[in-house]
């Protein structure tokens, strides 16, 4: 059942991680991803003033997962432990936390601009 959860998990987490990064492109998609993005963003930097910066709670319930399964040495973020298994190497974290910040910042941008600016200015979207 842990298994199961984890897998599900992990589907979860990438599915909203794409999610974060794209889905302001699609003009059906726009208001969600304005919510999906500010859920992360009140995660890290709401809950991260308790559980430290970049705190994803998400994250932390696999974590618990994954230690009941036996895994140890979790990284902080999920990012860096994907990024990890994909390659099957250790990426540097700094590296992972720096690009995450990066496409964060770029999908907010692009999220405020899509949904708050560009549409007063064009009537047909992608």
């Amino acid at each position: 059942m842990l298994a199961a959860l984890d897998i599900f998990l992990s589907i979860l987490h990438i599915a909203f991680t794409l999610f974060n990064l794209l889905g302001w492109i699609w003009k059906r998609t726009r208001k969600l991803h304005l919510v999906t993005i500010s859920m992360t963003a009140a995660s890290w930097f709401i809950l991260g003033i308790w559980y430290g910066w970049g705190y994803c709670f998400l994250t932390d319930w696999q974590w618990n997962i994954k230690e009941k399964l036996g895994e140890t040495n979790l990284p902080s973020s999920f990012i860096t432990y994907f990024a990890n298994k994909l390659t099957g190497q250790r990426v540097s974290a700094s590296l992972i936390t720096a690009i995450t910040l990066v496409c964060f910042i770029l999908a907010t941008t692009l999220t405020i601009y899509v949904n708050f600016f560009r549409r007063r200015h064009v009537n047909s979207d992608v």
